[in-house]
């Protein structure tokens, strides 16, 4: 499974929501606004920006990814899909 920060008003968060239902990609969504912690790291991956979508995952062979408002193909490439 992916984790997908996001905020409520990101537009490219809910594109990118309804591309993984339609993919059947599962995923937890984090918002970043109710998630001191969430949106740390999310800062810390991007340069001090909090910047959404970011989606965090794991590829096959193990090694843990970070992107940062991905398309649908990058974060399918990422997990070997």
């Amino acid at each position: 499974m992916i984790t997908m920060y996001s905020t409520t008003w990101c537009g490219y968060c809910k594109r990118l929501k309804i591309a993984f239902d339609s993919e059947g990609i599962p995923y937890e969504e984090v918002n970043i606004e109710n998630d001191p912690e969430a949106a740390e790291w999310v800062m810390g991956v991007n340069g001090g920006n909090q910047t959404v979508p970011t989606v965090r995952g794991t590829t096959p062979s193990g090694e843990e990814f970070a992107l940062t408002n991905p398309s649908l193909q990058q974060v399918k490439e990422a997990l070997g899909r």
